[in-house]
């Protein structure tokens, strides 16, 4: 898993190069190079701030792209062909924790649990984290926070990989869905609204939570590098701003006014599939009611990271994570 992360570092050096070659670095004022790590209603209120018009208030465009993952998203952050992107803080933690001078500052928090939900094959209303003995679960990419944190969740209920159950890493996250429909394991996990749209087909079922089960820790922020941060600090502030009052729209709005607000972003999903993942999401608590990170929740998931055996000395948290911005938005407010 360590040389995971390596390998990880030297992609993004590579990439660092590979921005000199090509015009892609090039600045248009106004305008943000957004990398989100997957595109899931678990990051609503950004959605909501692209369909509302937050950003357009602030003098903001945004250019979304999908990443596919936070070892995509941190090599188009540090190689200049993104300027924010939104991720697990994990993949600032890797960064920093070699040396990069130019490390990613994590700015904004947005969710504040894991937002994958196991599925199974069948119905499972009294489903017990015991079940799981002697299965094998599609758990995402190893060294992944979703698949750390599940096997966080499946150990603190007593169960270790490769003993009690079998955790497959060999899928890739875009293509778990479909490794489960083909009949690879017997659960696996789902982020929404990919997990309501499988079991509405009938082919998976909601069983838990793996958020609610392995409990607080800052699972997606926005973060931008230290040279951007400086050089594009007003934009930062106003990038913010928008996420700030998105964020409170969600938390002030039902699941069904969030999933109207923000249905344009999730073309062929219908309202009410987006309703029920929204509900999702709202009753374990995911979505940040606050912007600012909690050194406490920050210091858990590195626990978890660190109990998974990726890495073994931790980040600073006051050099890694800014909530200045995000703390005088509030005081504003």
């Amino acid at each position: 898993m360590k040389k995971l992360v390596c390998l990880v570092i030297i992609a993004c050096l590579l990439a660092v190069c590979a921005c000199f070659a090509f015009g892609a670095c090039s600045e248009r004022e106004g305008v943000i190079r957004l990398t989100e790590v997957t595109h899931s209603v678990f990051y609503a209120p950004l959605y909501v701030a692209l369909e509302q018009g937050y950003f357009e208030a602030e003098g903001l465009q945004i250019e979304l792209s999908n990443g596919g993952g936070a070892d995509n998203c941190m090599t188009a952050l540090i190689s200049g062909q993104a300027d924010i992107g939104l991720m697990g803080p994990e993949a600032a933690i890797y960064v920093a924790n070699q040396g990069r001078s130019d490390y990613p500052i994590i700015f904004t928090q947005l969710t504040k649990k894991d937002g994958s939900f196991l599925m199974s094959r069948k119905a499972e209303p009294d489903f017990q984290w015991s079940d799981l003995v002697g299965k094998e679960i599609i758990g995402g990419r190893r060294g992944g926070v979703p698949a750390m944190t599940l096997e966080y969740a499946l150990r603190i209920n007593n169960l270790i990989d490769g003993e009690n159950f079998t955790l497959n890493y060999d899928v890739k996250y875009d293509l778990i869905g479909a490794a489960f429909e083909g009949g690879t394991g017997d659960y696996c996990t789902m982020f929404e609204p990919a997990a309501s749209n499988m079991e509405k087909a009938g082919k998976g079922y909601i069983v838990a939570s793996v958020g609610e089960a392995a409990g607080d820790m800052p699972f997606t922020a926005f973060m931008a590098t230290k040279s951007y941060m400086t050089e594009k600090q007003d934009t930062v502030v106003a990038f913010t701003r928008a996420i700030v009052k998105a964020m409170e729209y969600v938390n002030t709005h039902t699941a069904a006014e969030i999933a109207a607000a923000l249905q344009a972003s999730f073309d062929g999903t219908d309202l009410a599939t987006l309703t029920s993942a929204i509900q999702s999401y709202m009753d374990i608590g995911a979505y940040s009611t606050s912007p600012v990170m909690l050194r406490k929740d920050f210091d858990h998931l590195q626990d978890v990271i660190i109990e998974a055996g990726v890495m073994d000395r931790r980040a600073d948290f006051d050099a890694l994570v800014d909530n200045s911005i995000a703390q005088s938005l509030l005081a504003q407010s």
